[in-house]
């Protein structure tokens, strides 16, 4: 049953936050000492762990350069840690004030598949997270999207019901996830196009601020 709450539960990059910057596989490919191709392979494959709090950036990376068959140095770690939490560091600013603003008309919250010493660095980055009603890290809540328990998560910390909810999410899959569980869901594309389906949504549901 609905709890009268209107919920706009954002994704992360791809949507408040930019995608990873442009130039940063090849920067740590290079440092490995190994074609981007195969770097991007094995940063990708060896990552879910990673967001879903199952492993350590440590272990992470390991995993990585053994995957390539290079040598395992926590100097050359370290370096791939920094350089990749600052690869994902970009917001979108016109985005940020878009989702404050809505705090005026409804709870604001977060759900972005991030490892945990990224989501540290992000939140130290950004205070503006502070401000929301909720902000829930994969590696942090140990569920990454579009796993069901990810979104369960939100739906149990902020003490409301599924369809109280509105996900945004610029991947598809994870839009269909959070509807598979009860949400309403959005794929996004651009600020005016959600703009206008929060406008249409917000009206058909009660007020949760004055």
């Amino acid at each position: 049953m609905p709890t009268d709450r209107n919920i706009v539960l954002f994704d992360l990059f791809g949507v408040i936050a930019r995608h990873q910057r442009p130039g940063s596989l090849d920067k740590m490919a290079a440092r490995c000492h190994a074609p981007t191709d195969a770097f991007t392979t094995a940063y990708w494959a060896c990552r879910p762990p990673y967001d879903a709090g199952r492993q350590s950036a440590s272990e992470y990376w390991t995993a990585v350069l053994r995957w390539l068959s290079r040598p395992v140095d926590p100097d050359v770690i370290e370096e791939l840690r920094i350089t990749d939490i600052d690869s994902w560091s970009r917001v979108d600013s016109r985005m940020v004030a878009y989702a404050q603003s809505l705090r005026d008309v409804a709870e604001v919250a977060v759900l972005s598949n991030i490892p945990s010493d990224h989501a540290d660095a992000f939140l130290a980055a950004q205070p503006w997270l502070h401000r929301l009603d909720h902000v829930a890290f994969s590696g942090k809540i140990k569920a990454a999207k579009p796993a069901p328990a990810a979104f369960q998560h939100c739906v149990v910390a902020m003490r409301a019901a599924p369809t109280d909810f509105l996900f945004v999410d610029d991947r598809e899959e994870n839009v269909r996830a959070a509807q598979a569980i009860g949400m309403n869901g959005h794929v996004f594309t651009g600020r005016d196009e959600l703009a206008a389906v929060i406008e249409t949504w917000l009206p058909t549901r009660r007020p949760t601020r004055k």
